[in-house]
C-alpha cells in the first residue's frame, strides 16, 4: 500500500476511564505519523458513553499525555471541525438514526429477552459445553409483534441479526485476510436499553460520518472485527483500511501487559501510565523513540529517532503483528540519549521542576551552569535531584564513616582534609583549572591515592560518595561555600 497518494483521515478514539497508558500512546503516535506523513488529519474523539466507567478527569489528562508527546491533534472537543461532535455522549441521537436504518433494512432486530432469562440460557450453554451465545429467541419476532411489546413498556435492546450461513472474510493491513464462519459469530447487542449505542455501533458510524480512512487501534478488537466489517456492509459503506498493532507482553516476555501490573512497576520506577512516566522523569522524546519500536522497525540498525525522523520513515508496512515484551532497559537507554540530544537551556528548564519538586530552590544561572556536568550522567530527569541537591542545599551533612577514606583512619583523614582546607584558603576563587593541579601535587606529597584524598572533600563537599566532577562542582559552589563545608567535614572526623 502507498501511503502518500492521498492524505489520510485517522482517528484516535480513547475512552476516559482511567490513566493513559503505553498501548494507547502507541495507537496515537501511529495515527500522528501517518496522517503528518500524507498531509491528512489526526482527529481526537472521545468515546465517553461508559457512564458506569468514566472518570471525570480522565479526559483531561488524555490531552494532557498527547500534548505533552507532541501528538497535537487537528480536530477534537477543544478545538472542533468539520464533523463534530467529537465526544460519543453528543451523538446518542446519530446512533439511534443508524440503528433504526438497520431494523429498517432487517440487519438488527429488537430483542426483550431480560437479564434473567438470558442467564439462564448462558447456564445450560455451560453444562452443554458450548461457548455462551445469544439464542436467538427474539431473532424472527415480526416487525408489528416487536412494536406491540414496545408499545406496551417492555424494555428492549436492539441487536445485530447477524448471518447465520455462509462465511465471512475481513482483511487487516498487517494480517491479510481472516475468514469466520458466520455460525460462530453472536446477535450483538448494538443499542443498550437506555437507548445509548455500544462501541460496535457508536464507532462504525463515527468512523464513516468523520471520513475516516484508516483504523489503526489495538488487536484486543480482532474477536469482534468481522462485526464490525458486516456494520459496514449492512449500510453499504467503504470500508476503511483496518490495523490491529500487535499486543503488549510484560517485560518477562510471559503473558499480556495489563494494568493490574503497575503497582509492581512503579517500586522499580517504571510505570505503563504516561502521566506517571512524565513524574519519573522520563523525557517525552524517549516515551515516543521506545512505543514506535515496539511493533515497527526502519531497518535493522537504526534505532534513535526524533519525532520529525519518524513521521519522515515511518511505514505501515513495515509493522510486525508478532506480541513486543516491554523492554524496560532499552526505554533507559534511549531515554539516557534523548536527554544528552536535549541544549543545555532545554534541559535546565526540565530539570528544574524536579529540584522544586524536592523542596530546593535552584536560580536558573546556577542551574544552567550544573547542567552540562549532569547531561552525560543521567538516566531520568529526577535523578538530578539525588545527584546535585547539594549545589541548593544550605548545609550537606556527610556521616562520618563516609568522610574516612578507604585504607585510613579518621584522624589521618582529618588531617588530609586540613591540608586541602589551607591550600584553598591560599586562593582567591576555586577556578578548577588553577586548583586541581595543586591538589594532586598534595595527594603525591601526602602519599595518598587520590581517590582518597579527592573522595574525602567529595563527601566533605558535597555530602555523597558519588556526584559530578569534583572541580567543576567547587568551581559553582564557590570558595566560601566549599571551605565552610570541608571546615564542618574536619569537625566531624575530629570529633
Amino acid at each position: 500500500m502507498s501511503q502518500n497518494i492521498q492524505p489520510v483521515r485517522v482517528r484516535f478514539a480513547p475512552s476516559p476511564t482511567g490513566h493513559m497508558h503505553l498501548g494507547s500512546a502507541r495507537t496515537a503516535l501511529y495515527d500522528y505519523l501517518i496522517a503528518h506523513q500524507t498531509g491528512g488529519q489526526f482527529i481526537l474523539r472521545i468515546e465517553d458513553t461508559d457512564t458506569k466507567r468514566y472518570v471525570a478527569d480522565a479526559e483531561a489528562e488524555l490531552m494532557d499525555g498527547l500534548r505533552w508527546l507532541g501528538l497535537e491533534w487537528d480536530e477534537g472537543p477543544d478545538k472542533g471541525g468539520p464533523y463534530g461532535p467529537y465526544r460519543q455522549s453528543e451523538r446518542k441521537e446519530i446512533y439511534q438514526k443508524y440503528a433504526q436504518e438497520l431494523i429498517d433494512s432487517g440487519h438488527a432486530f429488537y430483542c426483550f429477552c431480560t437479564p434473567d432469562h438470558l442467564s439462564k440460557v448462558r447456564e445450560d450453554q455451560q453444562k452443554r459445553k458450548e461457548p455462551p451465545h445469544y439464542d436467538g429467541t427474539c431473532r424472527n419476532l415480526t416487525r408489528e409483534e416487536a412494536e406491540t411489546r414496545i408499545k406496551n413498556g417492555e424494555k428492549y435492546v436492539i441487536r445485530f441479526k447477524t448471518p447465520k450461513e455462509g462465511s465471512t472474510t475481513v482483511h487487516d493491513h498487517l494480517r491479510g485476510d481472516i475468514t469466520v464462519e458466520n455460525h460462530t459469530l453472536d446477535d450483538y447487542i448494538l443499542v443498550k436499553s437506555d437507548g445509548w449505542a455500544l462501541y460496535h455501533l457508536a464507532a462504525m458510524v463515527d468512523d464513516h460520518l468523520m471520513k475516516i480512512s484508516h483504523v489503526i487501534r489495538g488487536s484486543e478488537w480482532l474477536p469482534t472485527f468481522p462485526l464490525h466489517a458486516l456494520l459496514y456492509r449492512a449500510f453499504g459503506w467503504e470500508e476503511p483500511i483496518w490495523v490491529h498493532l500487535s499486543v503488549f507482553l510484560k517485560p518477562s516476555g510471559k503473558g499480556k501487559m495489563s494494568k493490574r501490573e503497575s503497582a509492581e512497576l512503579i517500586k522499580d520506577g517504571y510505570s505503563i501510565f504516561i502521566k506517571e512516566l512524565e513524574q519519573l522523569g522520563y523525557v517525552p522524546e524517549a516515551v515516543v523513540n521506545w512505543i514506535a519500536l515496539m511493533g515497527w522497525s526502519y531497518d535493522d540498525h537504526t534505532e534513535f529517532f526524533k519525532l520529525a525522523d519518524l513521521v519522515e520513515k515511518f511505514s505501515m508496512d513495515h509493522l510486525n503483528p508478532s506480541p513486543a515484551a516491554i523492554n524496560f532497559s532499552k526505554f533507559d537507554h534511549f531515554n539516557g540519549l534523548h536527554i544528552r540530544a536535549l541544549d543545555n537551556e532545554d534541559l535546565e528548564s526540565r530539570l528544574e521542576p524536579f529540584f522544586e519538586k524536592a523542596g530546593l530552590k535552584p536560580t536558573k544561572e546556577k542551574l544552567l551552569k550544573i547542567t552540562p556536568i549532569l547531561k552525560e550522567r543521567l538516566g531520568t530527569l529526577d535523578d538530578a535531584v539525588d545527584m546535585a541537591g547539594f549545589f541548593f542545599r544550605d548545609e550537606v551533612n556527610p556521616t562520618f564513616d563516609d568522610l574516612i577514606a578507604k585504607g585510613l583512619t579518621a584522624d589521618q583523614s582529618a588531617e588530609a582534609a586540613q591540608k586541602v582546607y589551607d591550600l584553598l584558603s591560599s586562593y582567591a576563587t576555586i577556578d578548577l583549572n588553577v586548583v586541581e593541579p595543586p591538589m594532586r601535587e598534595l595527594a603525591e606529597k601526602l602519599n595518598l591515592s587520590l581517590g582518597q584524598l579527592f573522595g574525602i572533600i567529595r563527601v566533605a563537599v558535597t555530602g555523597q560518595k558519588i556526584s559530578p566532577p569534583l572541580f567543576e562542582s567547587m568551581e559553582i559552589i564557590g570558595r566560601e561555600i566549599v571551605l565552610d563545608r570541608i571546615k564542618t567535614a574536619i569537625k566531624i572526623l575530629k570529633q
